[in-house]
C-alpha cells in the first residue's frame, strides 16, 4: 500500500484582472476520480492544504452539465461527502515528503490563488520531482508549478514537457478576458514545453516522473498513470 499526498487548495476565491472576486476552490472530479482510483487499489490518502484549511470545492463543479448528468453530478457529490480525509487536512507547511510514494495536485482555479505564489508547495513541488517518486498535477494545478523557483530566479520544471489548463479552455469557459493571467501564458514565459491538446478531451503528458492532465476529463487517465507507476 503506498501513501498518496493530495497537494490541494485552500481558497475559495479567485481575484480577477478588475480585482472583482470569483467563487472557486478544488474542481470535485479532480479530486474525485483519482482518489477512487487510488483508495480503490487500496491506497492511502492524505491531504495537504496551505495552514490546514478545509478545502473548498468548486460549487461549479458539482453541476449537472459539467458532471454528465445529475447522476454523476450526485454521484461525485455522495463520493465528495464520504471523503473524511478532505475534513482533516495536514498543514502544508509541516508535510514532510518522506513519509509519501506519491504526491498529487488537482486543480480548480483555487491554485491560481494560493499555491501559484505559495513558497511551501514550490519546495515540496521541487523536492518531489528531484526524488524521483510520481508527481501528478492536473488542470489548473499546474499554477503551482510558478512557485517552484530557485535562489537563481529558475524554475525546476523548466524544459519539462508538460501540460494544464489551456488558453483555449479557458477562452471557452468564459473566463480568459476576465483573468489577471493565463495559465498556459505562464507556463511557456518560464521555460515549460506546454503540450496543448484538443479542447476538454482527455490529455496527459509524461516527462520522467512528471505526469501532467489538461482538464478536468484528464484526472481519471492521469490516475491510472499514476496507479502504474506506484506497481512499478
Amino acid at each position: 500500500m503506498a501513501k498518496i499526498l493530495f497537494v490541494m487548495t485552500g481558497a475559495d476565491q479567485w481575484t480577477l484582472a478588475d480585482g472583482t472576486l470569483h467563487p472557486t476552490g478544488f474542481w470535485a472530479e479532480e479530486a474525485v476520480a483519482p482518489y477512487e482510483a487510488f483508495t480503490g487499489a487500496g491506497h492511502e490518502i492524505v491531504v495537504a492544504t496551505p495552514g490546514g484549511v478545509v478545502p473548498p470545492v468548486d460549487k461549479g463543479s458539482l453541476a449537472a452539465e459539467v458532471n454528465g448528468g445529475q447522476e454523476n453530478a450526485d454521484r461525485v457529490a455522495e463520493t465528495l461527502a464520504s471523503m473524511d480525509e478532505l475534513r482533516r487536512p495536514v498543514k502544508l507547511e509541516e508535510v514532510d515528503l518522506d513519509a509519501y510514494d506519491a504526491v498529487f495536485y488537482p486543480g480548480g482555479h483555487g491554485p491560481m490563488e494560493d499555491l501559484a505564489v505559495d513558497a511551501d508547495s514550490g519546495r515540496l513541488l521541487t523536492g518531489a520531482l528531484a526524488s524521483g517518486k510520481p508527481l501528478g498535477v492536473v488542470c489548473h494545478a499546474p499554477a503551482a508549478l510558478l512557485a517552484a523557483t530557485g535562489e537563481d530566479g529558475s524554475n525546476a520544471f523548466a524544459g519539462y514537457r508538460l501540460t494544464g489548463f489551456t488558453n483555449a479552455e479557458e477562452t471557452q469557459a468564459g473566463l480568459a478576458d476576465k483573468a489577471k493571467w493565463l495559465l498556459q501564458d505562464r507556463l511557456v514565459e518560464f521555460g515549460a514545453d506546454f503540450q496543448e491538446g484538443e479542447p476538454w478531451a482527455p490529455h496527459v503528458v509524461v516527462d520522467r516522473n512528471l505526469v501532467t492532465g489538461q482538464n478536468p476529463a484528464s484526472a481519471g487517465p492521469l490516475a491510472a498513470e499514476l496507479l502504474k507507476r506506484l506497481a512499478a
